[in-house]
């Protein structure tokens, strides 16, 4: 049985949330990509990458449309009609195009220009608006926000061969070893981000080390690997537990909460291989 064929229920009730928010593909109709999490064209796109869609469904054609669409000539993306372009809106975007199979489109390669151009001082990257609070943890990096542009570099030849991406990868390695929320929008290390999540649409554990184990800087560092111990401990029988969904997928069962995935053990066996070849 394929994956469809064995999550053929949940793909049923995906795609028929297609047109919720009024608009085609999971967005509104003014061409929102990223509201109605987790049913919104962002999050959708990697969902069904995960179920086994690709870039000749209509569904991933319908959404990298969208998500083109939203494309400025500078390389950022603008995933609202108005507001402020934020460098995590530029990175969300880039990101799910990556995983729909567009990473070697040419007309990414001006976004993926840019990001080397705004990337922070400490290696990740952030916005300058400070949303939380004052400090000098907030002049740092974001760490969810490095974690995704890290998700979309690995796609490309940037991956193991640039040291800009080294440094990307430090700075979320220093945050293993710090733990305190970092960045304007306070992201930290604690009891949440320890609950490991599938699919990958916020910064936890799981993410995390899956993301970090296609680099080789933090395959043979001591805070990855204990990063990658945490995550051991969250199997049973060799599956790993899903602990903690969005909320509004926990009873799916690619990923229902506090069971096994068969998805996500695929991923953490892939995880789980990097590591060995390396080493």
């Amino acid at each position: 049985m394929n994956i469809r064929e064995q999550y053929q229920s949940d793909i049923e009730f995906i795609l028929s949330k297609e047109n919720h928010l009024d608009g085609e593909y999971w967005t509104t109709d003014d061409y929102r990509i990223g509201k109605g999490s987790p049913f919104s064209a962002r999050d959708i796109a990697i969902i069904l990458t995960e179920l086994g869609f690709t870039r000749e469904d209509p569904a991933i054609k319908g959404i990298a449309s969208k998500v083109f669409s939203t494309l400025r000539p500078d390389g950022r993306f603008k995933i609202s009609p108005s507001g402020t372009l934020f460098p995590c809106h530029t990175i969300t975007a880039l990101r799910v195009l990556c995983y729909m199979g567009y990473s070697q489109d040419e007309r990414l390669k001006t976004t993926f220009a840019h990001l080397f151009e705004i990337q922070h001082d400490d290696g990740g990257w952030r916005c300058n608006k400070t949303k939380m609070s004052k400090g000098p943890d907030t002049d740092l990096s974001n760490p969810g926000v490095t974690l995704e542009a890290l998700d979309a570099f690995r796609f490309t030849p940037y991956l193991n061969t640039d040291e800009r991406l080294d440094q990307a990868v430090d700075s979320l390695l220093r945050h293993w070893e710090v733990k305190r929320p970092l960045g304007p929008c306070h992201f930290g290390i604690g009891t949440l981000f320890m609950q490991t999540e599938y699919p990958f649409l916020r910064y936890n554990l799981f993410y995390y080390c899956h993301t970090l184990s296609f680099y080789n800087s933090a395959k043979q560092d001591n805070r990855f690997k204990e990063a990658v111990k945490a995550l051991d401990g969250k199997t049973s029988n060799g599956m790993l537990i899903v602990e903690n969904p969005h909320r509004r997928l926990a009873k799916m069962n690619f990923c229902k909460k506090g069971e096994p995935s068969d998805l996500a053990t695929i991923r953490y066996k892939d995880l789980k291989d990097r590591i060995v070849l390396k080493t």
